[in-house]
C-alpha cells in the first residue's frame, strides 16, 4: 500500500492505494541556464568594439545596459520575444541600443548572440549528457529561443545526444505553453508522465507539470563554464543507484 499527499482546500490529505509514478524515460532540457550559459557581456563588448575600452568605460557602458533593463520602450519589446525569430531580434537589439555606446553594434551583437563560439557548456553538461544516453534515457531539447540552436549544439560536440528539437520560435509561442512540452514527448515517443523537463526558471520550465511531465528547477547564479549541479539530474531519473555515474 502506497502513501502520497494530495492537496485539498484546506492543505494536504493523505491519500491511499494510490500507484507510484512510473520510472523516468526521457529527458527535455532548457538551453541557456541549463546546458549552456552566454561568454561575459564585457569581454564579448572588447571583442566587438573597434578600440580598446578601459575599465572605467567598460563599467558605464554595463550600467547602461542593467539600466536598459528599466527602460519602458525595453521592457515592452521583450513581450512575446520568444514567439518568432523577428521578434527575437527586436527585442535584444533594442535593449542593446539602450546603452549609447552600443547602439551602432545593436545588429552585431545580435549576431554575436547567435554565434556558437559565444557560448560555453556548463561543466558537468556532457558528462550529464552522455551518461543519460548510455543508460538509454531519450533526451530533448525545449529552449525559448530565436534560433536554430543545433549549430551551437554541434560546435561543442553536443548534438548528436539529441533526438527532438523545439525552438519557441518555430512555433510560434513560447514556454510554459504546454504545446512545447507535448511537442517534443512526441518526437521522443515517451509519455508525458515518464518525461522530466529540467531548467533554470520556476515559472517557464517549472510549468512544464501543467502539461503532466514532471519538472527540476536549477537554482540561479552559475557562472560560464562552471559546475551546474546537474547531478542532481540523475538522482531524480535514477534514485535507486543514488545518482552516481558509472
Amino acid at each position: 500500500m502506497t502513501d502520497h499527499l494530495v492537496q485539498g482546500p484546506e492543505g494536504p490529505i493523505r491519500a491511499r492505494n494510490s500507484p507510484p509514478p512510473p520510472p523516468l524515460r526521457a529527458v527535455l532540457f532548457d538551453f541557456s541556464g541549463t546546458l549552456f550559459q552566454i561568454g561575459a557581456y564585457a569581454d564579448r563588448i572588447r571583442a566587438l568594439l573597434p578600440r580598446p575600452v578601459e575599465e572605467a568605460e567598460m563599467e558605464e557602458i554595463l550600467a547602461g545596459l542593467e539600466a536598459g533593463l528599466q527602460d519602458p520602450g525595453v521592457v515592452e519589446a521583450q513581450r512575446g520575444r520568444d514567439v518568432s525569430s523577428k521578434a527575437h531580434r527586436h527585442a535584444f537589439t533594442t535593449w542593446y541600443s539602450s546603452a549609447p555606446a552600443l547602439a551602432p553594434y545593436a545588429d552585431a551583437m545580435y549576431e554575436q548572440l547567435q554565434a556558437p563560439e559565444h557560448w560555453r557548456p556548463y561543466a558537468d553538461a556532457e558528462a550529464t549528457l552522455a551518461h543519460l544516453a548510455r543508460r538509454g534515457i531519450a533526451l530533448g531539447v525545449v529552449s525559448d529561443v530565436g534560433w536554430d540552436l543545433r549549430p551551437t549544439f554541434a560546435h561543442h560536440g553536443l548534438d548528436h545526444y539529441f533526438s527532438a528539437w523545439v525552438h519557441s520560435y518555430e512555433h510560434d509561442s513560447e514556454k510554459p505553453d504546454p504545446q512545447l512540452f507535448r511537442h517534443a514527448c512526441r518526437e521522443l515517443d515517451v509519455p508525458v508522465e515518464e518525461t522530466l523537463m529540467v531548467g533554470d526558471h520556476p515559472a517557464k520550465d517549472g510549468g512544464a507539470a501543467g502539461a503532466g511531465l514532471r519538472a527540476y528547477v536549477l537554482p540561479a547564479g552559475a557562472a560560464p563554464g562552471s559546475q551546474r549541479g546537474l547531478d542532481a539530474v540523475h538522482r531524480l531519473v535514477f534514485p535507486d543507484a543514488s545518482g552516481q555515474q558509472p
